[in-house]
């Protein structure tokens, strides 16, 4: 018989140990065709995401997976991250927390719609020219 894995119980123990003391947790995931967060956000493979009680609705961190809502751009997106997509979950503020070894099916899990445009054979797009006009200062909370 197989343990269960205590990386939900350790990821669930620093996000409140960070909630405690004041401090945001974000987690580090392993992007997948089995995480749901919005590919626009995604680089090299990787996104980061805040965890606090403040930037989520309905957090859930359980024992297969991390479900919640969150606004990106201000739209509201439903994020979905596999347990074994984590890759580290710790506090923005001092950078304490905990790294852990990807699981092999987030490893190899790399899907084609996740490559960059030079790895798919196909020239990169220019970035967007900045736009023109007097800059513009906005506060995101």
């Amino acid at each position: 018989m197989e343990l269960p894995s205590t990386k939900p119980y350790l990821i669930r123990a620093i996000h409140e140990w960070c909630c405690d003391n004041g401090f945001t947790p974000y987690i580090a995931v392993i992007v997948d065709k089995r995480v749901h967060v919005p590919r626009e956000f995604v680089r090299d493979g990787q996104i980061v995401l805040n965890v606090g009680y403040e930037a989520t609705g309905h957090l859930n961190i359980a024992n297969d997976g991390i479900t919640f809502q969150a606004r990106f751009s201000g739209v509201a997106r439903d994020i979905s991250v596999p347990i074994g997509n984590v890759a580290a979950i710790y506090a923005k503020e001092n950078g304490a927390g905990m790294a852990f070894e990807p699981d092999g099916e987030s490893r190899d899990g790399m899907t084609e719609d996740l490559k960059t445009p030079t790895e798919s054979g196909s020239e990169p797009e220019p970035p967007p020219a900045p736009p023109a006009g007097r800059p513009k200062l906005q506060r995101i909370k």
